[in-house]
Order: C-alpha cells, then structure tokens, then sequence
C-alpha cells in the first residue's frame, strides 16, 4: 500500500466553524480539538453518523474490491487499511446535502486488489474502516475484512454407492472442499436438487450428509453432493443407491389328493416367492418351494385310526398344573418331616405314575437333597402341608458353626449315599466349591440366584437383557443347587472389542446333564450386506486368564458351545457353568460398526446455582448399559432429557467430537474455551471402559434466567452423527425419565420350575420322540432346524442324546419375552407332523 505523501506526517488543519481538528497517521487515530477565545459561537453540530458501512468482501480471482461508506453530517472522510492511512488520491469522494436535516452526507469509495491482500504477512486478516469528521468531533466505522475467495478442487470425502434393503436407514456422507468462503452444499437425486422441506423422507445434517430415513424403492437413483460458493461450484464423483427387496414365500396351497386310490401314495403342496418377489438383487427365497409326504388311502376293509394331541396351554391358569413346585427352598428352613404325595390324574386324560418324590430341607448354611426312591418320577418335586405318612424317628439333624460343614443324617433305607450338596457358603468342599464366589462381587440390580433343582427353571437380571435357561432334567434328580449370574467387567486386547457384557454364572464345575443356554445382549451392528465381524466367546479361567471358546462360523465338534446369534443378543448353549463374554474385531476389508446410544443429562430442577452442566454419555446399545447410566445418574441427581438416540460408531480409528451450539449468549456463556471436546476413539472402542460422557459447563447471568436453547451435535470424525435440539425450563420440575432399555422386559428375576417355560414337559417328550430319529427324507430334527434358524452349526445338536430337545430349549431362550407357540406350531405342521399336531388355545386368565 502506498502512504498519502501530503498527508502522513503532515498535519491536517481544518478550520471548520471555528475549530481546528488535526489529524496524525497513527494505528490508533487520535484527535484533538482547540476553540480560541476569540472566535465567535458557533451552532453545535452533532458527532458523524455512519449510514453506510464497509461490508466484508471476498476478492475473486483477480477482480478488485470496492469498499464504501456514507456518514453525516461529514466534513472528510478517509479510510483507515490494517492501521495505515489510505493515499488520499485513492479514494472517490461524493457529497450531498440531505433534505430533510440540511447537514452534509459525504460518501467515500476505494479499491482493494489481490495484491495489496497478499504483500500482508502474518497471520492477521486484511481489514479497513472509515474515519468521518465533523466539527464535534470523530467517528469510526467497523471493520470490513477482505479476503481472496477459492474453493479446492478435491472434496475431503464423496459419497460411496450402495445397496440397502427395503425402509433400511442410509448415510450418504459429504464433505465439501476447503473453501473461503465456506461452500453451500446441495444434494441432487438423479440431477434434481433435494428440497427435504417438500419430501420428509431426506435429512441433510449440519455436516452436509444426506440421510434417507426409509429406503424406498423410488429412491434407487445417483446421488451428487454438489459445493459451490463465490468461486466456483464443484461435483463429487456420483453415488449410485440401490434399493433392494429380498423375496417372500406365499401361503402354502392346500394339499393335494393323495395320489393312490388304495393304499400308500403322496401328496403335495406348493409355495411361491411372490410374497414379495425378489426386486434389484434381492435374495430369493430360502427352502424348497414345495412339499410332498406320504399319505394312505383306506382299502375296503381297512381300519382307520388317526391320533389327534390337542392340548390347551394355559399359563398359570388354574388348570395349568396338577402339582405344586418347589419355589423357595428357605420354606423348608427346619422342617423336620419328609412329605409323600400320590398324582392327580391331568384334565387331558393322560394318567401319571404314582409320584412319591421327597422334599428336601434348607438352612441358612449349604442346601442338602434327598436320594429318591426308583419310582419317582423325574420332572416332579410336589409340596403338601398334610403329609400322609408320620415323621421318621430316626431323622437327625445337626448345625455347625459357619466354619464348618452342615450336615443331614437320614436312615440308610431312605438315602443310601449320604450325599451332601454345598452351593456358595463358606462350609462349601470338594469339587462343588464354587470360585466365583469369592472373587466376585454382587451388586445390586446387576446379579440374581436361584435355588434350582431337576426341573429347572429361568434366571433374570431384570432389564439389562441377562438371562440363563435351565432346562428340566439339567441338574440331576435329588440334588439342588443355589445357581447365580453376575454382570461383571472384561477387558480388551488388541483391535478386539468388547460387544456384551460379561456374565459369571455358576456354581462352577456343577455336574449338568444337559446345555443350559446363558442369553447375552450385544451392540454389534450386523445388519450389513457382507459379513464385517469376527465374533469370539471368551470365558475365564480359574487361574483369571482369559481364552477362546469359539469363533463365530469356526466350529468344529470339539467345540464345547454353540452361539446362536440374533440382532440383538447372543444364546449361548454350554454344559460347563464359568464367565463368559462376546468379543468381535473387524473383518477385513470393511470397518465393522458398534451400535452406541447417546443420553443427554442435566441436573435435577429447581437449580439454585448460576452454574449448569449437561454430562453427555456414550455407551453401548444394550440395556445393561443404559441401566447402568441411568443408576449412576439416578445417585447423582441429573435428570434424562430425552431417549437415548442410537449411533454407529465404526472402526475407523477416527474420535468421537462433541459441541455445543446456539447458546443464546445474552443470558449464558459457555465456561469451556475449546470449540469442542473429543472421546478418544479407542476408549469408545475397547468397550472395556467405565460409562463415558462428555461435560458442557454453562453459566447464566443471573438466577432469573430459565430458560435455555441450544444445539449438541454428537458424531464420530468422518462418520455419523446425531443432534440434541434442546429447548427446557432449568426451574421446571420433571418426572424422571427413565425409558425401559430395549429389551428389558418385567420378568421376574427368577422363575422355578414349570411356570419358567412356555411349552409343557409332556409336548416336549411328543415332538422329541418324533423328530429325533433321522428320516429318509429329512423331515426330522434337521428340518425344525432350519424352520427356526437354528441350523448354522447342525453337527452340534447331532452329538447330543436329543437334537430336538436341545433345539426346543434354545427356542425357549429365544422367546423368552413373547413365547410364540404359533411359530413352533406352525413349523411343525409345514413339516407334516401330524401326529404331534399342537392345538394351543387360550381363555380370559392366560
């Protein structure tokens, strides 16, 4: 820039009604005023009022910018560039007298090139401002920044095509070259510009990522993330979205006639994959399109006979059971006597064997159990208050300290063995003792126990999605165990990740007859086109080292589990009790994603402090988790603004960013000075850490402020990322909001015997002896199988003494919240098994 030669260090004396004004180049102007005594009065004239402003400007390519300003009543006006006076000879000056006051409006133009912008060094922007004079004095205008416009060629990351299914969710993600100024951003569908204020469906995010919130099929189109801004407009390579639907089967037809007049024929029945077709590579329809079993067409002479089973099922209705099941094993704490009770014969008309099964007795130390006699029968343990034969005089009973072991002595013609049972107490010996017990600890609401003998029964952690299914016959006849399960930590190792929580169930080293299946939940996101997890079950040994059970897809017979994997949860079947947890890793070449839930906390109203804080936490998608956060919160007194919003957090090593926006800074200010704040990307990702949050500490200007806007955003470094619109009253008392974790369910957190399964003991002997025995034509265990999705790993329901029991108790674990008898009803009658055919009915009390 060029100095006004005339003007700097000259001074400028201006007589103007009597005043002299005079001016020095100085980067902080000064001016001085000097009213001699001998000059007359002069009207008062008011100080210089700017009607016109320098604006910022943006210089693009080579074209200068011209920068203007209007004041009055004005006697020169000159403009001020980074601190240095403007050369007088650049600048325009106009004058104007306005009518309506009579003062004088001087308006002054100059010209700012690229050059003059790019000769300053530093880091300081280009700025200029006007200086008006008038006989009261000096006024100054605002800065007006320029700054020379681009826009980068290359966008720092483009939209990648994909294929979805039907009313899936999909992330178009965009974003912009670098650019001065910062580039719009559009989005066109097939070269239509996206309006989502006129189709509700789209949702374009603060960081330009387009959102389609259903999948229809009318948006399989090419998709263009479009920037532009004074410079230039530029286009990301083109995304092209398909939007598939995988195929359905029809309704079977009716089966055909049988074929043969006389004797042994077949027939048929058909299905189609119209129910919808398959539509742009969808997967067609899984199974045979049709079916065909044998059939008999009576001869003359012939007899006919057809078994029918109707059953009707109905839960705890008063018909549902002929016995009574033990519960609580304390009711029996002293009981001295033994109770004899002979069966009832069922409503069905089925009439069971004689059941002279014997209770057992319970102390505050280790339970005992009572050998039964050869025609007990072994799904029954029954409870009677009048017993039908006296008390035995030779029954004896001793309690020691608790340094000691209990014991029970009986005659040797009722227990012949003496075996003693210890479940978790200190008296506990041999190999029953259980070591869980003394190096875990059980916390309220995260662990639960049972007193579970041969009828099994259900274990809950109610509302965080644990549970473990003990089948009957599972525990041997006539023993009796405390079983437990306790939700504890693990931690990760390498690039693995840490997807369920860790449950401990035990007695440990208990002898089991058959699997029991432990339920997890877990925050995989599997719903992807290609398979993106390596999914591990790690247990624990005694020792507190950490191995492998099984991968996913890898099984061999030698493995000692089998994982069922739903969306959701994991069913684990096992026969060995221990500490067990879900681990995964991402399988080459895509990133797998976490599902995460994101909850938004503040302090409980009334505040009485001018201080505020909203604590933001990520955490797994399951209701562990969230139940855990929602404790936490519940002891430090904050409140749950809104549901948790879901996010996919991928494994991309990049951090998750938190910030803050809107704040309405008249009545608050934010106390953090960083523009934002970042969870680093592996504590999220280890999945081992405490519950993370993030903290915004505001401050209000004084107690009668209440009310409070502003805008979070949440999302992971080039990845997804969710907003929190917040809009409350900081005084307005709220009910806690404490929404039931997904998949949390009101069940109880125990339940013993046959009231913890949906399908009653006898059907389940009536399908087993069905389907167990291989058929020729499949239609057999394997078949059920697949009906029920259970046939990922078929070699491992094969070694058991009954594939379709353990089938039938893993789709118990599998509906344990709906229990839907329709869908095990229905799969068997496709297979044709009519003589197991299940009629399920209900009345007002189920």
């Amino acid at each position: 820039m060029q100095r006004d030669q005339g003007l700097a260090p000259l001074v400028l004396l201006l007589l103007v009604g009597g005043y002299f004004v005079s001016g020095t180049e100085s980067s902080d102007y000064s001016e001085t005023e000097v009213l001699p005594d001998s000059f007359p009065s002069a009207p008062a004239e008011p100080l210089p009022e700017f009607l016109l402003e320098p604006e910022d400007a943006f210089i693009v390519k080579n074209r200068p910018v011209q920068l203007r300003c209007r004041a009055s009543p004005a006697t020169q006006i000159y403009f001020k560039c980074n601190g240095e006076w403007v050369n007088q000879n650049d600048h325009v000056t106009r004058e104007s007298l306005d009518q309506i006051t009579g003062l004088v409006v001087r308006e002054v133009d100059i010209s700012v090139s690229r050059t003059q912008v790019e000769e300053l060094f530093g880091l300081e922007d280009y700025w200029c401002q006007c200086v008006a004079w008038s006989s009261a004095g000096t006024t100054k205008s605002n800065r007006a920044y320029v700054r020379i416009a681009y826009l980068r060629k290359n966008f720092e990351q483009e939209p990648l095509g994909r294929e979805v299914r039907l009313e899936q969710e999909v992330l178009l993600q965009c974003r912009p070259p670098e650019g001065m100024p910062a580039a719009e951003v559009d989005w066109l569908k097939n070269e239509d510009v996206i309006d989502p204020s006129q189709d509700s469906n789209f949702l374009i995010t603060i960081d330009h990522d387009l959102i389609i919130k259903q999948a229809r099929l009318s948006d399989t189109a090419n998709y263009t993330c479009v920037a532009r801004n004074v410079v230039a407009k530029r286009r990301s390579s083109t995304a092209t979205l398909i939007v598939y639907v995988s195929g359905g089967w029809s309704s079977w037809t009716e089966w055909s006639e049988c074929n043969a007049r006389c004797g042994r024929g077949w027939q048929r029945r058909t299905r189609s994959c119209t129910n919808p077709a398959p539509l742009n590579g969808g997967a067609f329809c899984e199974g045979p399109p049709f079916q065909r079993v044998t059939c008999t067409t009576l001869c003359p002479g012939e007899d006919n006979i057809l078994i029918c089973i109707i059953y009707n099922i109905c839960r705890r209705s008063r018909h549902a059971l002929e016995y009574q099941e033990i519960s609580q094993m304390d009711h029996f704490a002293g009981s001295t006597r033994l109770n004899f009770k002979t069966s009832k014969t069922s409503d069905a008309g089925f009439q069971s064997p004689p059941d002279l099964t014997a209770t057992a007795g319970a102390f505050r130390g280790p339970l005992f159990s009572l050998q039964q006699g050869v025609n007990d029968s072994p799904h029954k343990i029954p409870m009677t208050t009048s017993p039908l034969l006296d008390p035995l005089p030779s029954l004896k009973i001793k309690v020691y300290n608790s340094s000691t072991l209990s014991s029970l002595e009986l005659p040797a013609d009722i227990c012949s063995d003496g075996e003693i049972l210890s479940l978790k107490s200190v008296g506990t010996v041999g190999r029953e003792r259980d070591y869980h017990s003394h190096t875990l600890s059980r916390e309220p609401g995260l662990s639960t126990s049972a007193t579970l003998g041969n009828l099994g029964g259900r274990l809950t952690i109610p509302n965080t999605g644990v549970s473990l299914l003990v089948p009957p016959g599972t525990i041997p006849q006539g023993k009796f165990y405390e079983m437990y399960l306790i939700i504890n930590k693990l931690p990760s190792e390498g690039s693995q990740t840490v997807l369920s929580p860790v449950v401990s169930c035990g007695p440990s080293g208990m002898l089991l007859n058959r699997p029991v299946v432990l339920t997890l939940p877990h925050c995989a996101q599997l719903d992807t086109p290609t398979p993106d997890w390596t999914l591990t079950l790690k247990t624990q040994t005694h020792q507190g080292a950490w191995e492998e059970v099984l991968t996913v897809g890898e099984e061999t017979l030698s493995s000692p589990c089998y994982l069922q994997l739903e969306e959701e949860c994991c069913h684990v079947l096992m026969e060995q009790l221990g500490t067990y947890g879900l681990v995964g890793q991402s399988c080459p070449p895509q990133p797998a994603c976490k599902r995460l839930q994101l909850a938004l906390f503040a302090p409980r109203a009334p505040c009485l402090s001018l201080d505020y804080s909203l604590r933001i936490y990520c955490i797994h998608d399951t209701p562990h988790a969230l139940k855990e956060v929602l404790d936490l919160e519940r002891s430090l007194g904050g409140v749950l603004l809104e549901d948790p919003k879901p996010l996919f957090f991928k494994d991309s090593y990049h951090n998750l960013r938190l910030s803050i926006h809107d704040i309405p800074h008249t009545h608050w200010r934010s106390k953090l000075l960083a523009k934002y704040q970042e969870i680093p990307f592996y504590h999220i990702w280890s999945g081992s850490q405490r519950p993370l949050h993030c903290t915004f500490s505001l401050e209000r200007g004084s107690l009668a402020v209440s009310q409070l806007t502003c805008k979070i955003c949440v999302r992971q470094v080039e990845g997804e990322g969710q907003i929190f619109q917040l809009h409350t009253d900081i005084q307005e008392t709220l009910p806690p909001h404490s929404p039931l974790p997904s998949g949390g369910t009101c069940l109880p957190s125990s339940q013993v015997g046959p009231y913890a399964f949906r399908l009653p003991d006898s059907i389940r002997q009536k399908i087993c002896a069905s389907l167990d025995a291989p058929s020729a034509r499949g239609c057999d265990w394997r078949l059920l199988a697949r009906s029920l999705g259970f046939d990922r790993y078929l070699n491992y329901f094969a070694t058991k003494p009954s594939p379709t029991g353990v089938l039938l108790d893993l789709w118990e674990a599998c509906h344990q919240a709906d229990a839907d008898l329709v869908s095990l009803a229905t799969a068997l009658e496709e297979m044709g098994k009519s003589e197991v055919l299940v009629v399920m009915t209900t009345d007002g009390d189920c």
